[in-house]
């Protein structure tokens, strides 16, 4: 069952918006008969498949709203979320691009030099160029004012030392952009005095360490920085500016489809399986179909906001909190419905989904900033104390 059927389009959805749906529904039709890949949830975090990206690379679905100067193809950020949506939606996986393609490539056109912008967009355009994010550390969570890794100048560049957690992805990418103390910690003033650096991952003074699940899979990582090299040409946007450049960033980290979608191909597979009766109706369903309609239209709200240079760092908050609740209540839902199977028995590939998405399930609150620190941000955004 395809996003459309159960969600309606944005009020913002053109009419080529609708036909890039369709192409991309194609794609994934042809994908799914040839083997490619199996449908999974929070397959944009998990599912690293680097021949999938080079194939979406290739229908130029990768660096969409990069400017043709850079390799990109000037679309809209509708667009891309079209695309996005519909590739989520399937359980697609996206996660070796992801992040370079959410984060990293407006991070780069906003606040990246000429040589960086010159260096990474094209690579990233071709699928070629993987990014991680090198924000959280051990003992700081989602309060990253209280980041402790330093950076310390030296010629032709800086010295960076410390250790940063929960890294996905950082034992295949090529970089990540670490925020790094450049000033000794203010209490009074906590959130100056911090930069950022794209640091090469695979340079000396890196050391990736594997952080395994309690189920086996292995997408996080420990990244420890013992004097890596960063030269003066991998600064990114202006040292003492880091705060004010990890906060405009996060808008495009919390906002997006990602964020109500890791567990829809479970919903749909459960709308299908009641269709068939193969297990109970329940209302629950129509619930958490009406509470993705809802997100759908509030983070493609968040993307045209972005798309105008606007600040959507309150309404990013809302979309990730409610966001992630409803894909973690899908996984119970579907979990559930495993159990109440009226013939008892379900497909090994929805058995397994299932599986997975409830493991998962702590995560989505967390990732991203947790939900209690959100709930903060949108109190603060809202005027209340």
């Amino acid at each position: 069952m395809a996003l459309p059927r159960l969600v309606p389009a944005s009020a913002d959805d053109a009419p080529t918006h609708e036909e890039l749906r369709h192409q991309v529904r194609e794609f994934l039709a042809e994908q799914r008969a040839a083997g490619a890949f199996t449908p999974s949830p929070d397959a944009w975090l998990s599912g690293w498949d680097e021949g999938f990206t080079a194939a979406l690379a290739q229908r130029g679905w990768l660096g969409m709203t990069v400017p043709q100067t850079y390799g990109g193809h000037g679309r809209t950020f509708g667009e891309r979320f079209a695309v996005t949506e519909e590739l989520l939606a399937a359980g697609a996986p996206v996660a070796a691009h992801w992040i370079a393609d959410r984060q990293i490539v407006p991070s780069l056109l906003k606040y990246g030099t000429d040589f960086q912008k010159s260096h990474f967009l094209p690579r990233i355009v071709r699928g070629e160029c993987f990014f991680g994010i090198g924000m959280s550390e051990p003992d700081s969570g989602s309060d990253l004012a209280s980041v402790r890794t330093k950076a310390e100048r030296t010629d032709g560049g800086w010295v960076l030392t410390g250790t940063k957690v929960w890294t996905s992805g950082a034992h295949l990418a090529h970089a990540f952009i670490a925020l790094a103390r450049t000033e000794p910690m203010d209490p009074a003033h906590r959130h100056a005095g911090l930069s950022q650096f794209i640091v090469d991952l695979r340079g000396p003074g890196v050391d990736i360490r594997p952080i395994v699940s309690m189920n086996g899979a292995h997408h996080f990582n420990e990244v420890i920085l013992d004097g890596a090299f960063v030269p003066d040409e991998m600064v990114f946007g202006t040292i003492g500016q880091g705060w004010q450049q990890v906060t405009s960033e996060l808008g495009f980290e919390r906002s997006g489809p990602e964020r109500f979608l890791s567990t829809f191909v479970l919903l749909d597979v459960c709308a299908e399986h009641m269709a068939s009766q193969r297990v109970p109706r329940s209302e629950d369903l129509g619930r958490l179909v009406a509470r993705i309609a809802g997100l759908h239209q509030m983070s493609s709200a968040v993307a045209g906001a972005l798309q105008r240079h606007e600040p959507a760092d309150v309404p990013a908050a809302v979309v990730k909190v409610l966001g992630t609740t409803t894909e973690g209540d899908i996984a119970e839902f579907a979990h559930l419905a495993l159990d109440s199977a009226v013939d008892g028995e379900f497909s090994t590939m929805f058995s397994t989904m299932a599986t997975a998405a409830v493991d998962q399930r702590p995560g989505f609150t967390l990732r991203g900033g947790t939900n209690e620190v959100l709930r903060g941000v949108i109190a603060r955004g809202l005027g209340i104390r």
